[in-house]
């Protein structure tokens, strides 16, 4: 007999697969008895490129296609695994499906890309009416706090037609903001013009970390992905996810978070964000905790964080911000 196959799934922008291969290589390291193969898939996500996300559904568009194939009646077909940036993935996942582990987190910021041939250096520098590029509601509602002079247009596409969109010397826009992680990935780093943090605005839940689905109760797989998982990003993303999940947040609202662990102390600190839509009403909190079940207190954590800010008026907002969508 030869090695057991282990077939990989993702998504197939450029991106995604970068990212397959990633945790491919990772498997490879630890179980070189191991051939695994990786499987790409166009979801809908991926195919509704002209409308901003929270217009037309949840995060399930990233994800839905491939669970399909977890299950698939076709051996050639099914997967054991499948490799998600993590801030798509739903914060509950259908039955017979769990995120099985997260690797090691890449920068989680968001960062400002400007045109090549721009002189700005920064958001301060733009002038007044200057058009930000992004699609992300989290984003433009707290940069929308901090700089209400500018202006804010949707922009979507993949990491390379983005860049194209704003290199173009037609373009509308003064720069766009994308996730550092992506072009650090993508080896596109140079492209960072500026990297923002909480005094400016918080990131997504889960950025910078890759989640990995499996069907639910797999203990083979669970064991491959112990091996090569990682503490640091599991607590922190396990308490942001909470967090969320808590706040009843999509990818469609404005929920942004901050996270620090320490391994050594064991401690670990979370702060948070929501905002509404125009950036005029926030609720922002923190708070630190000690870690010593792993996914029990990281999970707690950010839970009783939500619910703090729920007490503070962070629920108002969400709700208020979900019946401007149905209207």
């Amino acid at each position: 007999m030869g090695p057991e196959t282990l077939h990989i799934g993702g998504r197939k922008s450029k991106l995604a697969v970068i990212q397959s291969n990633h945790v491919l290589k990772l498997i490879e390291e630890k179980y070189p008895d191991y051939d695994c193969k990786v499987f790409t898939l166009q979801t809908l996500g991926d195919q509704i490129q002209f409308k901003p996300l929270y217009s037309f559904g949840g995060k399930a568009l990233w994800t839905k296609e491939l669970e399909d194939h977890l299950y698939h009646d076709d051996p050639s077909k099914k997967l054991d695994l499948i490799v998600h940036s993590l801030k798509d993935m739903p914060t509950l996942l259908p039955e017979g499906f769990e995120l099985g582990g997260i690797t090691k987190r890449v920068d989680p910021t968001d960062c400002l890309v400007m045109p090549f041939y721009s002189a700005y250096k920064s958001l301060d520098d733009l002038p007044n009416g200057g058009i930000v590029g992004t699609s992300s509601v989290r984003r433009s509602a707290q940069l929308k706090r901090k700089y209400p002079h500018l202006k804010f247009e949707s922009v979507r596409g993949n990491i390379q037609t983005r860049l194209q969109k704003l290199d173009d010397p037609k373009s509308p826009y003064q720069c766009i903001i994308l996730a550092s992680a992506g072009l650090m990935r993508m080896g596109l780093e140079n492209r960072i013009t500026q990297r923002f943090h909480s005094d400016t605005m918080y990131h997504a839940v889960g950025q910078g970390a890759l989640g990995i689905e499996i069907r639910k109760g797999d203990a083979k797989m669970m064991k491959i992905l112990d091996e090569i998982c990682d503490l640091n990003a599991t607590v922190c993303c396990l308490s942001e996810r909470a967090l969320m999940r808590t706040l009843e947040g999509g990818c469609s609202v404005p929920i942004g978070v901050e996270s620090k662990y320490n391994e050594e102390t064991k401690k670990l600190l979370l702060k948070a964000i929501v905002v509404d839509v125009e950036g005029t009403e926030a609720v922002e909190d923190e708070i630190e905790m000690l870690i010593e079940n792993v996914k029990e207190d990281s999970m707690a954590c950010g839970k009783i964080l939500a619910e703090r800010m729920i007490a503070d008026g962070a629920k108002k907002i969400l709700d208020e911000i979900n019946l401007e969508r149905i209207k």
